[in-house]
């Protein structure tokens, strides 16, 4: 065999190779694909959203400087892997924080078997000391302390709204895709939850 027939060898055999790495490659990433295609591309007729659509592209997660309770270093990508309804408000936690609160746990249960691929977060956006009646009732609630700034420049509002008005959807790759409205109806967000775990095969 001459000199060219084994370089030829060589070249056939590097590009089988990244044909097959490019097929690994798609099989990883079809759920991924396949689901963002189901929610944001293919759009059957008739079906709306109760919530907000945003454009993860727009709104990617900063360095937010999150701590947990003790002063530890701990961010939102802790939770990567799992579907996360995110609320923002004081720690002092007054009537319309506890009805998130509430909603979000409530929300949770309603998926039944699909409920542990969500974890609900509450970002504390100041120092104030938590009741811990309250943390023990909506015990499995992730607690973060963040400063308000940051969620500001990152999480969007409705007009003549503010970040604690809302309830937000996080996806299982961290991308900030879904915005609910201020005393948001909790049976319509249960409808758009339900449709995003059947429309995705992640978290």
């Amino acid at each position: 065999m001459d000199n060219q027939q084994v370089l030829n060898k060589r070249s056939e055999k590097r590009t089988s190779g990244r044909w097959k790495l490019f097929a690994i490659i798609a099989v990883c990433a079809s759920p991924l694909i396949g689901s963002y295609l189901a929610y944001y591309v293919i759009k059957p007729a008739g079906r709306t959203n109760y919530g907000e659509l945003l454009d993860p592209r727009r709104y990617p997660m900063p360095t937010l400087g999150a701590t947990a309770l003790d002063g530890a270093p701990l961010g939102v990508d802790a939770y990567k892997g799992k579907w996360i309804m995110l609320q923002a408000d004081s720690g002092a936690c007054e009537a319309a924080c506890r009805k998130k609160l509430y909603e979000m746990r409530q929300l949770r249960l309603t998926q039944g078997k699909e409920m542990d691929r969500i974890e609900r977060l509450w970002m504390i956006t100041d120092t104030q000391p938590l009741d811990t009646v309250l943390m023990k009732e909506y015990d499995g609630t992730r607690l973060l302390r963040v400063k308000p700034e940051a969620l500001q420049k990152w999480l969007p509002v409705d007009a003549g709204t503010s970040v604690s008005d809302h309830i937000y959807m996080i996806d299982p790759l961290g991308n900030l895709m879904m915005r609910f409205p201020k005393d948001a109806d909790p049976n319509k967000i249960k409808k758009d939850l339900g449709k995003l775990l059947r429309a995705s095969s992640i978290g």
